[in-house]
């Protein structure tokens, strides 16, 4: 069972026993529940703080936990907040879009599924593949660190910002230290990148279908999304072209590699034309590499980044550790030349300041050690073999459902569903069956070319739950299709 699900079972089954107990009584003690529901003390722990968050139980170090003593100055008043509709979405003269933002597809991602379900919507690897005492080590090695808890560089630590650039650049050294802003995990930095590089109002060029939180992000910032097709070799050149002169876009949001949702990959001769249509137009184009370090064991060798092939700053990369560590670990990078640098520059500290010093030199200490290399080796074998039960058990369990790509890295399948499928009917008759997936009309910015889903392979616990989950989907296919 997930750690997380019998936490959220036991904080359900203490906040039911409640009544039980006065107010300001005493609950059992932390061993004593340890014992009657054979669960570890850090599940314990973890349950009580739940409580405690939501206002129910208090809890007071070395003396235990006590039910709450509610406020008796009456009930909370309840105001009128209608006049917000009109706030938030009266629109001036000259605004040219909505201000309505449209996170839906991200909060479906980052929602936990209920206790008991099965996560196949999830971005993040499963707790099972993060490197969790390899972080551990480097955050308490971190902590130790002379300056640790000074206020760092504002474009990052030094070494951070060097082991970036080797990464991004490649052996070449394409990119420097000097080109790499440390930033809070990849969303954070393509919604920097958004605001620095076009004004409200401006269309923004983006992959179709692509990442929700792109989508978000742009509309977030007062942008226009518009539409590129994608097919299995990545983005259609020949209509970028043609949309960078009809829409008179600066901006062209792309994902070369194990595009999120299709898998696709960028062809060699689509990268080159990528760059060239944006040099036409006199555009930038943001490189989302958020899933370089998430390749699978025996793909084949990985292409550069774009940015390491483009000396004339036409290129904006986006990177990040997250998706291979962990959900918290959220640290990332831009690089970027030339005057865009410090437009970027300014608009994160704007924004955030800064990236805490601690998480920082926890980075550098997890991506220096001798777990490192061996993590991700662990990680491109384990996404592999998920990625093959996955396909395997869909194509075992969902005769119907099209699967047109198989991805050689990322953590995706893309489903194409029959045509006339009620997306939110399978949506809701899948939470009923219990499993979580991710309906596919979030990533469009305009109108879909069919109903699909997207199925993630990394956030479950294995193989077999993967193939329960392609069981549970089956009964929810059998309920909506017709």
């Amino acid at each position: 069972m997930h750690e997380r699900n019998s936490v959220a079972e036991l904080a359900k089954v203490l906040r039911d026993e409640l009544d039980r107990y006065r107010e300001g009584e005493k609950l059992p003690s932390s061993r004593a529940l340890v014992e009657r529901f054979h669960v570890s003390p850090v599940t314990v722990t973890r349950a009580l703080a739940a409580l405690a968050a939501e206002g129910l139980v208090v809890t007071r170090p070395g003396a235990g936990a006590y039910r709450a003593v509610r406020s008796r100055g009456g009930e909370r008043r309840v105001g009128d907040t209608s006049w917000q509709e009109v706030a938030l979405s009266a629109e001036t003269a000259g605004e040219y879009v909505p201000r309505s933002i449209g996170a839906s597809g991200v909060l479906a991602t980052l929602a936990v599924p209920p206790a008991g379900a099965i996560e196949l919507n999830g971005g993040y690897l499963h707790s099972a593949l993060q490197p969790e005492r390899a972080m551990a080590a480097a955050l308490a090695r971190a902590g130790r660190r002379p300056g640790a808890w000074d206020r760092p560089p504002i474009d990052g630590v030094g070494e951070l910002r060097a082991w970036f650039a080797r990464e991004i650049g490649g052996p070449a050294g394409a990119v420097a230290a000097g080109d790499v802003l440390i930033t809070a995990g990849g969303q954070s930095a393509l919604t920097v990148a958004l605001r620095a590089l076009a004004p409200p109002g401006a269309p923004v060029l983006v992959e179709s279908p692509t990442y929700p939180g792109v989508l978000a992000a742009a509309r977030a910032c007062g942008q226009r999304p518009v539409p590129v097709p994608v097919d299995a070799r990545g983005v259609r050149t020949d209509l970028l072209a043609a949309a960078f002169r009809a829409s008179g876009a600066r901006v062209f949001v792309c994902q070369p590699l194990f595009q999120n949702p299709t898998g696709a990959v960028l062809g060699e001769e689509r990268r080159r034309e990528v760059v060239e249509a944006a040099r036409a137009a006199g555009a930038f184009v943001v490189e989302d590499d958020f899933a370089r370090r998430l390749v699978h064991e025996g793909a084949p060798p990985l292409p550069p980044t774009l940015c390491a092939d483009d000396p004339d700053g036409i290129v904006v990369h986006v990177g990040s550790l997250t998706k291979v560590t962990s959900p918290s670990m959220r640290v990332g990078a831009l690089a970027a030349r030339g005057p865009a640098l410090e437009r970027l520059r300014e608009t994160q500290i704007v924004d955030s300041f800064f990236v805490p010093r601690p998480l920082q030199e926890a980075a550098l200490e997890l991506v220096g050690a001798p777990a490192w290399p061996r993590h991700l080796r662990t990680v491109a074998a384990q996404l592999r073999a998920r990625r093959e039960a996955l396909l395997t058990a869909v194509r075992q369990e969902l005769p119907r459902v099209t699967v047109d790509h198989v991805p050689p890295g990322g953590c995706f399948l893309w489903l194409r569903l029959p045509d006339g499928t009620d997306e939110g009917a399978l949506f809701a008759a899948a939470q009923r069956a219990g499993v979580a997936v991710a309906p596919g009309r979030p990533y469009f910015a305009a109108e879909p070319t069919g109903a699909y889903l997207r199925l993630s392979f990394a956030a479950a616990a294995g193989p077999a739950e993967l193939a329960e989950g392609a069981a549970r989907l089956r009964t929810a296919c059998a309920e909506v299709l017709t």
